[in-house]
């Protein structure tokens, strides 16, 4: 049988930068960018292909940015040299991000045709202040727009953000957001606590920020898994809820550790056993550099803390058996500290499993900093 093997291309334009955003991307409508970076896209793609033979690609994500700033034939071009290039499997989970702002029912039904079977529509908020606040280009009435228009075109799997922690909201106004989300029926909803990064608008405003404070954040996070269970979703990652069988599956192969291939600046990959990446010079893209900016093999030691953390992010948790095989000693062996995470219920044991509760999700990036040492 041949390996699984996910595809990550990148799509950096957007119509502005949100006030929170970090990520790699440049507001941009220069149409001959657009088309120089997709046509370097596509060849590096297809470049790609020859070490690809033994596996079989069941995965592929535009994100961005903005994929759906992309003129039609552009995303056609990068469908095409992915088919003509791989070995697609015959039911892949072909995802693309989508501002509502960007997105018409006749271009939603063209990607549809073109075999793009996955929305992933970030909205944030349905309060126009707290858009505001994020400096998001789109309403609420967008949404609902784009949601009907990607139902019309024959789209049955659709994803929406959410973001909690932001300016001007409540815990009020969140759930608000998360019942009027969940009546809509996507398959899929994230919700994301927000982060301010250094470099972003809101970095330079953290000190005038007026910011929901850690114990609303932590009833706003509380919220998700009560609110949205009660309209059918499950939660199966940290931040991520689903209906049945609608899990992403893009995002189920970061974290249980399987091979993907990144494209475009700032995409990074996990393939043969190493970890690789490229920096955000789009100018050196186009032109044809190798803008790698690190590779790394990874060790036994990073391969078990990976294993752990990743693991950890899923309501799954870890089967503490497999564990044991692979580290040649028990999870509490391992971090004896978890025995009195259990007691103070951040982590609980179930079905031969340890998992974090509601309660350890909060704080999760605090107990795997502590938990995952690298010289232990």
């Amino acid at each position: 049988m041949k390996k699984s093997l996910g595809l990550y291309v990148h799509i950096p334009f957007c119509v502005r930068k949100c006030f929170y955003c970090d990520f790699c991307s440049f507001p941009d409508s220069d149409g001959e960018r657009i088309r120089a970076y997709t046509d370097e896209l596509c060849r590096r793609i297809a470049d790609r292909a020859g070490e690809c033979g033994e596996y079989n690609v069941d995965t592929v994500y535009f994100g961005g940015g903005t994929p759906t700033l992309l003129p039609v034939g552009l995303i056609e071009r990068l469908m095409q040299t992915i088919r003509d290039n791989y070995d697609i499997s015959d039911d892949p989970e072909i995802s693309a991000e989508c501002n509502p702002a960007t997105a018409d029912k006749e271009y939603l039904k063209k990607i549809r045709d073109m075999g793009i079977n996955r929305l992933s529509m970030g909205l944030q908020s349905i309060h126009k202040n707290e858009l505001d606040a994020l400096g998001r280009i789109h309403s609420f009435s967008d949404l609902v727009d784009t949601f009907s228009a990607a139902r019309l075109a024959g789209f049955s799997n659709i994803s929406i953000d959410l973001m909690y922690g932001i300016p001007e909201q409540t815990v009020e106004s969140f759930r608000d957001s998360l019942r009027t989300v969940a009546k809509l029926g996507a398959e899929h909803i994230s919700a994301y606590g927000l982060k301010i990064e250094r470099g972003t608008p809101f970095y330079k405003m953290r000190n005038s920020l007026v910011l929901p404070d850690e114990d609303s954040e932590y009833e706003m996070y509380l919220s998700m898994s009560d609110i949205l269970a009660e309209y059918g979703y499950e939660k199966y990652e940290i931040s991520n809820f689903s209906r049945k069988g609608f899990e992403s599956r893009h995002n189920l192969r970061y974290w249980m550790g399987g091979e993907y291939l990144g494209f475009g600046v700032a995409a990074h990959s996990y393939f043969g056993g190493e970890r690789f990446g490229n920096s955000r010079d789009i100018a050196a893209f186009i032109d044809g550099k190798n803008i790698e900016c690190e590779r790394y093999a990874i060790n036994e030691t990073e391969s078990d803390n990976e294993y752990i953390m990743l693991s950890l992010r899923l309501s799954a948790g870890i089967d503490l058996e497999d564990l044991e095989r692979r580290m040649g000693k028990s999870f509490f062996e391992y971090y004896p500290k978890a025995r009195e995470l259990v007691k103070q219920e951040y982590m609980r044991l179930k079905d031969g499993r340890i998992v974090f509760t509601d309660k350890g999700f909060f704080v999760s990036n605090a107990i795997l900093s502590d938990m995952l040492e690298f010289d232990r």
